[in-house]
């Protein structure tokens, strides 16, 4: 194919100026507003039998499994995934045969992965505290670990067992007993690699389930699966949409919505560098969003260019097509601190940083789910073995949560421990305070204390 015929086709936008770069490629579109696309419609005319979006279809799932249990989440699992099972749990045999059967290079890969998140998530402070007064009260926080998690594995167009290490690993760390993992079989077979990747986590309870059934199944409870405190990981447009409607039954992770990587670059930086990390991100998924912000009108082109020439001897090359043609592209700005500045109003998952001095731009992030500093830290070695967990906050998210860390796997329990002094000290404010909200009762309870104390001090 003619390189000018391989440009038409990938329709790689460049945006000039920060107005129209937030008009066009840095304009998301709300996770409410997603529209199946035609052959997703489809297939839920298929096995429903009807045209619903994916939120009713969501809906359906969550009522039926919660009422019909085990036997819904078997229908759905045959009906969507092509699995004819007799059970939903995996027996811990294939889970160990799994591993037996991993290539030794394939293994100490795995490993390699899973000592760097471990040693990584071991280094978080996680430590309650207790402060005693004068008068024998104290206060503090205990923090305990949550008794049981969920973790979905998604088992897509590609599988993901990074995914999983990058989950149960931090939950282990964190202390959690009891680690249940959801993956779905694809066509009807489960991935061996995900399987060794639990194994090597240490998860011994794998259930061969996905979609909205499996995050009904953990959030409520079924015959053969124990309900769960709280579900974590990635998924479909139909897990995402599921986690948003058990919360509450149970606490979630996030909503993580497509992948998003952002790169901020400078002259310095090397086109052939860009292009790749642009391409790693858009290989995931048709929506996927690879996004280039820099001061150098020539590496724009440069990159725009290489990107091209590399595509041709990709196998995901349909997908990173779509990918780069509808959500990606380039931004030219006048200098890094609009480059920053657009950076943090976007609040990307994945935020690159290849200029000549990355190091003094780390300080300016407010907003990013993980910053890759320099051209050695490649987002794609961040999803697999740098140690942070590659699980991260999408769509904007990142103003206000963080990536999946030991604390998503702990809660924390207030002790109030208050002497008498204190007690003397500050129940006036407490019972003013009642007062004012008319809570009578409670100003009674405070006001009663100090009777008490002062009749015990009067004797």
């Amino acid at each position: 194919m003619e390189r000018s015929q391989q440009q038409a086709e990938l329709g790689l936008r460049i945006a000039y100026g920060a107005e129209e770069a937030q008009r066009t490629i840095l304009c998301r579109q709300p996770l409410d507003e997603y529209e199946a696309p035609p052959s997703l419609a489809a297939g839920i005319r298929e096995i429903f039998g009807e045209a619903l979006t994916p939120d009713q279809v969501v809906e359906r799932i969550l009522a039926d499994v919660r009422a019909r249990g085990d036997a819904a989440v078997l229908d759905y699992c045959r009906r969507i995934d092509g699995a004819d099972l007799a059970a939903l749990r995996v027996p811990e045999e294939r889970i160990a045969a799994a591993w037996d059967a991993t290539r030794p290079a394939l293994r100490e890969a795995l490993e390699l992965a899973a000592e760097r998140i471990a040693a990584f998530h071991r280094r978080q402070p996680r430590n309650g505290w207790l402060e005693w007064d004068e008068d024998g009260g104290a206060l503090g926080q205990m923090v305990r670990p949550l008794a049981r998690v969920g973790i979905y594995a998604p088992n897509g167009t590609a599988p993901y067992p990074s995914s999983l290490l990058m989950a149960a690993i931090p939950a282990r760390v964190a202390g959690v007993e009891e680690v249940a993992v959801a993956t779905p079989p694809r066509n009807g077979q489960l991935n061996d690699t995900i399987l060794a990747a639990a194994h090597v986590a240490g998860v011994r309870e794998v259930y061969a389930m996905g979609g909205a059934q499996a995050i009904a199944a953990l959030a409520y409870g079924t015959e053969s699966v124990p309900r769960v405190d709280k579900i974590l990981g990635p998924g479909n447009i139909f897990v995402v949409l599921a986690k948003r409607r058990v919360f509450g039954a149970v606490d979630i992770d996030q909503l993580p919505g497509p992948t998003e990587t952002l790169l901020v670059a400078d002259g310095s930086a090397d086109a052939t560098l860009v292009a790749a990390d642009m391409i790693a991100q858009a290989e995931h998924d048709p929506l996927a969003s690879a996004l280039l912000i820099t001061t150098s009108e020539a590496l724009a082109h440069r990159v725009r260019d290489e990107v091209t020439r590399q595509l041709a001897s990709l196998a995901r090359r349909e997908t990173i097509v779509a990918s780069l043609t509808a959500r990606g592209g380039i931004a030219v700005v006048d200098d890094l601190d609009t480059a920053i500045a657009l950076a943090n109003a976007y609040a990307p998952e994945h935020l690159c940083l290849l200029t000549a001095d990355p190091w003094s731009l780390v300080g300016r992030v407010r907003n990013a789910g993980g910053v890759f500093v320099g051209e050695y830290a490649s987002e794609a070695l961040g999803d697999y073995v740098v140690g942070p967990s590659h699980i991260m906050p999408t769509g904007q998210t990142a103003r206000f949560s963080s990536p999946i860390n030991v604390w998503d796997f702990v809660k924390i329990t207030s002790v109030f421990g208050v002497g008498a002094a204190t007690a003397r000290r500050v129940s006036a404010a407490g019972v003013t305070l009642a007062e004012e909200e008319g809570l009578t009762g409670h100003a009674r309870a405070m006001r009663l204390r100090l009777e008490y104390l002062n009749g015990r001090e009067a004797r």
